[in-house]
């Protein structure tokens, strides 16, 4: 097992973090990455190579998912066949619970363990509630469960490491993206209960809430501005319509073809990464059938709340929120899901030879602007895991 550290401007928590590691295990390599800290920190990086780390750099900060990334490069290029547990190097992890991780990832079928919080005691209202909005957004999506999806100690088994390779994402928004393409590309993943820390607030955190947010939760804004979209396309297209006929049913009919229409595309091409991976035909019959199912059910919903006495406008509101998170489910997880690789591979004549996949792709190139002389990096394995 191989402990991988992305490291951005560290403190003296990430020395006494690997510290604690060397005294529960002295063998065990651990590999840090610096994420372009800068000068300032040079003496924590000094630090941790002194008791025996790898350390690999790079001058300019890339994000979380790149250092990630840039680490799982390296440990399959130079240690090929091992496990790999991801840490932050904020000393929220404790190294009963890394270890508990690495455990569980012998012993359990599925390819990634996720060392989850329970979110007891004092935690920073920023997280908590990101954490709710990422459960939330997650099992939308995917229809799967899980009690903390932006952990980030996390077990990757080592024959999963060129698909976590391929992963979009180069910040934060990396690791939820791995949650949501792991069931599609037909990786189990189990949980271990861990430690609820935050030291000092939170405040060791480079989460930056705006832009950060944006990234993670792309998936759902992409959606939530397709469907704004489509909305306004119905409302001028309802509006020509009428001016043009003096049929009040034909403008409507009319305009939410042609809204539904745009939206299809809209999905298909830039929503849901999988959209083309189904042909057109099919695409679109599972949508007609999808909009004529949400259209009785916003009939039956709006005539249901009305006759509680429930004022036209919320009844209008919450029909129209309860059903844009069904149709996101539906056509993420059903309609634009595209298919698993256990479908592709049945669906392909054995008789073909299989394709090759290359394993380092150009999102996440195996090359560090330098190395730290400490890193001993041209000598044979067994000296990494040498400390002092």
């Amino acid at each position: 097992m191989i402990i991988l550290i992305p490291a951005y401007e560290p403190d003296q928590e990430l020395i006494s973090l690997v510290s604690n590691l060397r005294d529960a295990d002295p063998w065990i390599t651990i590999i840090v990455v610096d994420d372009g800290s800068g000068p300032a920190f040079q003496d924590v990086f000094d630090g941790v190579t002194r008791l025996g780390c790898h350390v690999l750099s790079y001058a300019v900060n890339s994000g979380k998912g790149h250092a990630l990334k840039s680490g799982l490069s390296f440990i399959l290029e130079r240690f090929p066949g091992h496990d790999v547990v991801c840490a932050d190097s904020d000393g929220q992890h404790a190294v009963a619970d890394i270890l508990a991780v690495g455990s569980r990832l012998r012993g359990v079928a599925a390819s990634m363990v996720l060392g989850c919080r329970t979110f007891t005691g004092a935690v920073p209202a920023r997280s908590r509630f990101g954490n709710t909005v990422t459960r939330w957004l997650f099992r939308l999506a995917t229809g799967q469960g899980l009690p903390d999806t932006q952990t980030g100690l996390r077990g990757y088994r080592a024959d999963m490491i060129p698909w976590l390779l391929t992963v979009p994402g180069q910040r934060y928004e990396y690791e939820l993206n791995l949650l949501l393409e792991a069931k599609h590309a037909g990786y189990g993943i189990d949980t271990v209960e861990i430690a609820t820390v935050y030291l000092d607030h939170n405040s060791g955190s480079h989460f930056r809430p705006v832009a950060d947010s944006i990234r993670i939760y792309a998936p759902l804004l992409k959606f939530l501005g397709s469907s704004l979209s489509a909305f306004l396309v119905d409302t001028v297209a309802f509006l020509v319509l009428t001016s043009l006929t003096d049929s009040l049913l034909l403008a409507v009919v009319g305009a939410r073809a042609i809204s539904a229409a745009v939206n299809f595309m809209v999905n298909r091409n830039l929503v849901f990464g999988h959209g083309k991976e189904k042909s057109l035909r099919s695409a679109a019959s599972g949508y007609v059938a999808l909009v004529l199912v949400l259209l009785t059910a916003n009939y039956a919903s709006m005539w249901s709340l009305t006759s509680l006495a429930v004022p036209d406008l919320p009844a209008k509101l919450v029909t129209e929120l309860a059903l844009l998170g069904v149709s996101y489910a539906v056509q993420q997880r059903f309609l634009f899901a595209g298919r698993s690789r256990a479908a592709e591979a049945a669906a392909k004549d054995v008789t073909e030879p299989a394709a090759v996949e290359s394993h380092i792709p150009a999102l996440a190139p195996a090359q560090f602007q330098h190395s730290r002389a400490g890193n001993r990096g041209n000598q044979p394995t067994n000296r990494f895991r040498r400390f002092r």
